[in-house]
């Protein structure tokens, strides 16, 4: 089965956007490193919101990315950088990425809150707006496959 997470993380100030972005660069690259990783896109949107999907060989691969590295430098920096955070995790048949909508409405239904130290009324009360695909989006590819297509 293909493991999937969904994040969505709102950096709750300018003042805190520049080094978050550097992170989530760093993040994104150490990503497509990954043993495990299958595919996976970024979402920026209004007010300094990020959405990620990825997909994993399996669950361990993800817990393996997510307590290393640049990743895991990262996370505890959220806790202050961030006024709305959440996370939702699911096992499906196929590698196909769930569209934005359908990231949102398994967020809603089956995700959790992650702890943030400055939380916004919509963290408190637990509330998702739907991403908006128009914005910049980026999607992530395993090394291997990047090194491959990029060959004469």
């Amino acid at each position: 089965m293909i493991f999937v997470s969904v994040t969505r993380l709102r950096v709750r100030s300018l003042f805190y956007l520049p080094q978050f972005v550097w992170h989530a660069f760093q993040s994104s690259a150490q990503t497509e490193r990954s043993p495990g990783f299958l595919a996976g896109r970024v979402l920026r949107e209004a007010r300094n919101t990020f959405w990620t999907v990825t997909a994993w060989n399996e669950a361990e691969a993800m817990n393996a990315f997510r307590v290393s590295g640049a990743h895991r430098a990262a996370m505890p920096r959220l806790l202050d950088w961030c006024d709305e955070a959440s996370v939702v995790h699911w096992s499906q048949e196929t590698t196909q990425l769930p569209t934005w909508p359908e990231a949102h409405r398994r967020m809603v239904a089956q995700g959790r809150p992650s702890k943030v130290s400055h939380p916004s009324p919509g963290q408190t009360a637990n509330r998702i707006p739907e991403p908006r695909p128009g914005r910049i989006a980026r999607d992530l590819k395993p090394a291997q496959i990047q090194r491959a297509s990029s060959r004469p």
